[in-house]
């Protein structure tokens, strides 16, 4: 492929980006401003990602995302290793406690949910898969980038310190180490309120051979449930899922 075929192709694919949850549907002219291409060059693009089932025509000549999307996510739910020998784990635990549980995995710095597996009175939660999380609130996004060696947590600091202050996280480099390293140390981490006032979650790192972490495990459950429930008890079940799921995918 020529260098010019692959940088159009790099543009065509930039079109599937430029939908989020404020913008489920653009138009040819939102296109062309947006990649900053020319309008011709933007209806092509439109024409090949419909073709390809990429992007539907929607009403008043708006393009939305298409259903070859929602095909291809069932093809990742089947190969994602995590789910495929972790489920029968995350439905214990379920069984165990009652409350729900979340996998949560970190692709470069976007935190998505890859699962949930709901318990008997489900919580109401905001996020879902496929909708990016804040990548420091909330107990998953920890307990993943504690997981995270020096060289690799200091170039996720520098380039989202101001996301990292704001979320509260120390701005001091040592500090903000060292918050991780004593999260790592625990193994888990509990937080209250954090990314939605009204859940807490309990969350552990599925390990890897190396050190890393597959994803997270969280137990979500109401911040009322909180003072009748064990949390230490909580901490074991969870941390030991885990253990169970990483070792048998290691």
């Amino acid at each position: 492929m020529s260098e010019s075929s692959s940088s159009s192709l790099e543009r065509m694919l930039g079109v599937l980006d430029l939908f989020d949850d404020t913008h489920l549907t653009r138009s040819a002219e939102d296109i062309a401003t947006l990649l900053d291409v020319s309008l011709p060059t933007s209806y092509r693009y439109v024409r090949l990602l419909l073709q390809a089932g990429l992007l539907q025509r929607v009403e008043d000549s708006q393009y939305a995302l298409g259903p070859r999307i929602i095909l291809l996510d069932h093809y990742i739910r089947g190969a994602d290793p995590v789910l495929q020998t972790g489920l029968p784990v995350l439905r214990e635990l379920v069984a165990a406690t009652g409350f729900d549980c979340v996998v949560t995995g970190l692709f470069g710095t976007q935190v998505l949910d890859t699962h949930r597996e709901m318990g008997g009175a489900p919580a109401t939660l905001a996020y879902g898969r496929g909708r990016p999380r804040p990548l420091f609130l909330g107990a998953a996004p920890k307990v993943l980038l504690a997981s995270f060696g020096p060289v690799a947590l200091k170039k996720v600091f520098e380039s989202q310190h101001a996301e990292a202050v704001r979320a509260g996280l120390p701005a001091d480099w040592s500090d903000f180490r060292r918050s991780f390293a004593a999260i790592r140390k625990a193994g888990h981490y509990v937080s209250r309120g954090e990314l939605e006032p009204q859940l807490v979650a309990v969350a552990a790192p599925i390990p890897k051979p190396d050190g890393g972490a597959w994803a997270a495990i969280s137990l979500v459950f109401e911040s009322s449930r909180l003072a009748i429930v064990d949390l230490d008890k909580l901490v074991r079940l969870v941390t030991d899922a885990a253990m169970r799921i990483g070792g048998r995918l290691g």
